[in-house]
């Protein structure tokens, strides 16, 4: 049955009733017509729920007005969304991102709609996913209904991005820019994690990394190495030198060896031109692309992530400051972990000692009341601040304390030394 195309996002997305559960594709992919059509829909309805992760571009959902109208459940918290869900006026659900669409597709949280932003049909009918598969996929398999945007500036993609127009309820149809996220502005702290983290990399490691300037300068530090792989949640344009050079092949990678593994990526329109209909890069569902069982088959999997907080016995805090959360818990874990029984393998946080300039130790010796735990100190593996690396492996805790202090800022290191005696009753 074909699906009703729609003149306005707001006849798009008419169907959506009272009280539904809507998932919105997340991320660069988040489709901001079909947003901004609910938006207006939903105040004629109450009391529905939007989930999502990070919903790039739509900052009117965050708009007080809505309130009793639609309600944010996030997965992830953005920017767009921190202040509300800080003031309890939206809701964050902590999950492994692996988990989320195991959630849809075993009924834990079930979805009446999903919001999408796909390529136009190719001569077989198929739509794809572009640039952002991650929980959408699971979501549309999920779902009773599922509305698109179809948008020309969309890459098609591969992997398991591919939806069929036919099985779309509505469509509504515009050429709309995706919005780009250009590189982030390094500092001489990023470029000194970037070395750091970068010379834990051996030739014909699989490559796990974020968005953000320590990734980025990592990456730019990879360039004398052979043989890298991809296999990751998202990537960036820090990928592309690499590509270019011949540094990443992913000819030794035992799960889709010769090709880049993600669930979405966000970056600039130099990257999107490349990842378009490029079979080399394949966009597949999160819940496999985050497996521990399947990251942990790729030879020397590495996976670099980031931190607001650690205290001394290695303890990570990402998702929030104290009792405010900040983002979520994301992936991590699920590298992390997967790194960690990779033959060879590495979990790195890597993370600036300090914040709000050098006024405030990112390493302290306990994290601040409410803050939420991603990665336990019993999975913690590298540490890496602007001041070197700290190996927590095999380390019993007054070891840790002293390898962190090492690497703490130095405007820090004797409090923090005083602290661990007083407060751990460590012998340091």
């Amino acid at each position: 049955m074909s699906p009703i195309v729609a003149k306005t996002p707001v006849e798009a997305v008419s169907s959506i009733e009272s009280g539904e559960n809507v998932w919105s594709q997340s991320m660069a992919g988040t489709p901001v017509k079909l947003l901004e059509g609910l938006y207006e829909h939903a105040m004629s309805k109450k009391d529905i729920s939007l989930f999502q992760l990070h919903t790039e571009g739509a900052n009117f959902l965050a708009d007080p007005a809505l309130k009793g109208h639609l309600r944010n459940k996030c997965y992830f918290v953005g920017g767009n969304l921190r202040k509300v869900v800080q003031k309890g006026e939206a809701d964050y659900i902590p999950i492994f991102l692996s988990n989320i669409p195991k959630a849809f597709r075993r009924g834990v949280q079930p979805l009446d709609t999903t919001l999408v932003q796909v390529s136009p049909p190719d001569k077989h009918g198929m739509c794809t996913l572009g640039i952002s598969v991650e929980a959408t996929k699971a979501a549309v398999e999920s779902s009773k209904k599922v509305i698109a945007h179809i948008n020309p500036s969309m890459p098609r993609t591969h992997g398991d991005a591919f939806v069929p127009y036919d099985s779309f309820h509505a469509v509504y149809e515009e050429d709309v820019p995706l919005p780009e996220v250009p590189p982030a502005r390094q500092t001489e702290t990023t470029l000194a994690i970037g070395k750091a983290v970068a010379s834990l990399i051996e030739d014909g490691s699989t490559l796990q990394m974020g968005i953000g300037a320590i990734p980025d300068a990592a990456l730019a530090c990879l360039g004398d190495r052979k043989d890298l792989g991809v296999h990751t949640e998202m990537f960036s344009d820090g990928v592309l030198p690499l590509i270019e050079s011949g540094a990443i092949n992913n000819k030794f990678k035992v799960k889709h060896p010769g090709k880049m593994v993600t669930g979405f990526a966000m970056g600039t329109r130099q990257l999107y031109d490349y990842i378009n209909d490029n079979p080399g890069v394949v966009f597949l569902d999160i819940e496999y692309v985050n497996d521990t069982a399947i990251i942990r088959q790729n030879p020397k999997a590495v996976a670099i992530n980031s931190a607001l907080q650690i205290d001394i016995t290695g303890q990570v805090c990402a998702d929030s400051m104290g009792t405010n959360t900040f983002s979520g818990v994301g992936g991590q874990m699920d590298f992390v972990r997967g790194a960690a029984l990779s033959e060879g393998g590495k979990a790195i946080i890597a993370l600036p000692s300090a914040a709000k300039g050098d006024t405030i130790s990112r390493i302290v010796s306990t994290l601040t009341p409410g803050s939420g735990v991603v990665t336990t100190r019993a999975h913690v593996q590298y540490i890496v601040t602007e001041y070197g690396i700290a190996d927590m492996r095999g380390k019993c805790t007054r070891d840790r304390a002293k390898e962190l202090i090492n690497i703490a800022h130095p405007n820090f290191r004797e409090q923090l030394t005083k602290e661990a005696r007083e407060i751990w009753d460590f012998k340091i």
